[in-house]
């Protein structure tokens, strides 16, 4: 008789059983139940490697939104006078500030507040020309 994908199907079997080292029952054991594990298992990993990127996000903003309360400042007015500051800080450095470094958190969001007010008394100054 002859040999068909005899070492080629030992290499695959023990590449895929090595993968699933530590899946319960079948699913560590058996192929078919192996393979399949494996399959979604890569489909878990693939959308959460992405899940995982909003989720950190969302985690900055609260924290973010909760230093900002705590100065007296709203999170969308924060972010919008960064802006207007030219502060080019993304969110999870801005939450590391505020966790770990308040005073250069807190001289941040005074830059904030003093641009914040220039903008609003050029928008004031707008509005005044308009009527007049």
């Amino acid at each position: 008789m002859r040999a068909r994908k005899g070492a080629a199907r030992r290499q695959a079997k023990n590449r895929l059983f090595k993968a699933v080292k530590g899946f319960v029952g079948g699913r560590g054991r058996l192929l078919k139940s192996a393979k399949e594990t494996l399959l979604r298992a890569g489909m878990f990993s693939f959308r959460d490697r992405r899940a995982k990127k909003r989720d950190f996000r969302k985690l900055w903003i609260i924290r973010l939104s909760a230093a900002a309360e705590m100065r007296g400042l709203k999170y969308s007015r924060l972010i919008h006078g960064l802006k207007l500051a030219n502060i080019a800080l993304d969110r999870k450095s801005l939450s590391e500030l505020a966790i770990f470094d308040a005073e250069t958190f807190d001289a941040i969001v005074a830059k904030v507040r003093a641009e914040l007010d220039k903008h609003e008394a050029q928008v004031q100054a707008r509005q005044k020309a308009k009527t007049a």
